[in-house]
Formats: structure tokens, sequence, C-alpha cells
């Protein structure tokens, strides 16, 4: 009997070690499944949000200089320069994109001998955004707005004048669009954008201005409802090489449904010896509304067109 009791004592001893050490062994379970709990994140929780945005694009100072001495082919001596600025801003996470572009420039010449030797060479404010939201892969219900100005007074320079014509000001005239539509993105380098819902307000505060821009004279703005298309591409998948191009068409809805308004911009730089740089820079613009007074003097819409070749200090994000 004593036997027994003694065999039975030390199996029951036996067993609270045993239930001792799974206890133990629990509870180091538990603490260390509590320990990695505290490590494990979501995989939006993983990436940081700064990680959501993307900024690129270009900026710098191209500038040329000119100088004569004797020269028997004629011309004047002059100088420019131009600051620019082609900017990308874009936030994705989750079904959210918003992108936003800001192209911009502002230059100056200086020509001497000439009865102007002080003039704008360009200037050009020209911000694009949109917020969309992703009902399916690659496709996006979008708000798209965009604003289109420049920044100081221009003049169209003739010699034979003995004062500059005064073309345009401060939002004189100034484009503002607003719409919604969808948004096509592929990828990250192309996106097709259109819109059946789009608003343009045309200003033109400058009385004397807004005959020429197709404002009426007794207001300083008009509104317009059409339709809008969109196109744009930015590459930048070789190093120092960045090619960003724009197409916006507008049409009103009205009876001069199918005249398009187009804005095309295009912009391709190169970075070499990490300051320096190459750029061209071109822009197209046919107003239907825009009179336009040609070298014979006839006076009507015609297809503007603008290209700035330029070498300077520049700086690619």
């Amino acid at each position: 009997m004593k036997k027994l009791f003694l065999f039975l004592s030390m199996v029951l001893f036996s067993f609270s070690l045993f239930a001792q050490e799974d206890e133990v062994s629990a509870a180091e379970a538990a603490a260390a499944a509590e320990a990695a709990a505290k490590l494990t994140v979501t995989p939006t929780q993983a990436i940081p949000d700064s990680l959501n945005w993307d900024f690129s694009g270009v900026a710098g100072l191209n500038f040329s200089q000119t100088q004569l001495w004797n020269w028997a082919g004629g011309g004047n001596n002059n100088f420019t320069g131009v600051v620019f600025a082609n900017l990308f801003l874009r936030y994705k996470k989750n079904k959210i994109a918003w992108d936003s572009n800001l192209d911009t420039d502002l230059g100056v010449m200086y020509a001497s001998e000439t009865k102007f030797p002080w003039r704008k060479s360009n200037d050009k404010i020209n911000f694009a955004t949109k917020f969309g939201w992703e009902f399916k892969p690659t496709w996006f219900l979008t708000l798209l707005g965009g604003f289109k100005s420049q920044y100081i007074a221009g003049y169209d320079y003739k010699e034979t004048l003995d004062e500059p014509l005064y073309n345009s000001n401060w939002v004189s005239p100034s484009y503002t669009d607003l719409s919604l539509g969808i948004d096509w993105k592929p990828n990250e380098i192309f996106s097709l954008y259109i819109s059946p819902i789009a608003g343009r307000l045309t200003t033109a505060t400058d009385s004397l201005l807004r005959a020429k821009y197709g404002v009426p004279v007794d207001k300083t703005y008009k509104a317009q409802v059409g339709m809008t298309f969109k196109a744009a591409v930015m590459y930048k998948r070789i190093e120092n090489l960045q090619i960003m191009t724009s197409l916006l068409l507008f049409t009103p809805y009205t009876s001069k449904f199918g005249n398009f308004n187009v804005d095309w911009d295009f912009l391709i730089s190169y970075r070499f010896l990490k300051v320096l740089n190459v750029s061209l820079n071109t822009t197209l613009r046919y107003y239907d509304e825009v009179m336009v007074t040609t070298k014979n003097g006839n006076v009507g819409p015609r297809v503007q067109f603008k290209e700035v070749l330029g070498v300077g200090i520049g700086y690619s994000f």
C-alpha cells in the first residue's frame, strides 16, 4: 500500500511538473505572439504615407548671348534669359489618385541698337490638377481643374511704330477649366481623359483686351459649357532624360460645337555634367475666338506656335 501510495505521489508530482512547464511554455508563447502582433502591420501601414507621393520635373535657367563686331551680315547684340519650371506632384494610395502639374516660364531679352531694347520673350502660367477615384483597374472617375494666364504685360514690338502694341496682361486673358469625367491610366507614363461636363471661364479684366480674346466688352469674363479631352505623357525612365507633353481640347455646346480650342505643350529635357541642362519647349495653340493680326494685316483666328531651345543651368527631379 505504501508502495502504491508512493507511486501515485510520484505520478501526480510528475504531472504537476509537466503542467507547470506547459503553463510556462503557454505563457512564453502568448508573450511571443503578443510581441509579434505588435511588430506586425498591414501592407498599407508598412509603407509610410510619404512614399505615396511622387515629385518630379525640371527647373532651371536658360540663356543665350550674341555679340557682333563689324558683322557684314548685320544683326543686333542681344542677351536672353529664361527662368522655367515644369513640375509634377502625384499621390497614389489604394483607389485614390491625385496628379498636379505646373508648367511656367518667364523670360526677358535685351537687344541693343533697337527702338525697344528691353522686351519680354517668354511668359506662361499653366497649372492643372486632377483628383480621381479608381472604380475599375486603370479607370478613374476624375475631377479636373486648370488655370492658364501670364505674369506681366505683353507687347508686340514693331520698329515701324512709335509704341509697342499692347497684347496681354495678368488674367487678361486667363482660362479657368473645371470638368468631371473618366480618366484612363494604363501605366505611369500615359493618361487619357474625357469629360462631357466641362466648364471654361475666360477672363479679360482690361477692357482694352476683351474684344481681342472674345470677351464681351461690357463684362470681365465669358462662361462656356462644353466637352473636353486631355492626353498626357510623362517619360523619365532613362536617367537624366525627361519627356513631358499634354494635349488639351475643348469645344463649347453652342453653334460652334466641333470647333476645338487646342493647347499642346511639349518639353524634352536632358541634364549632363549634373548641373547643365539642354531643353526644347514648344507650345501650340488655336483658339477660335482669339483674333490674331498677321503681317499682311489680316485679322482672325490663327494657329499660334512658340519654340524655345535653351542651354543653361537646370535640375531634374
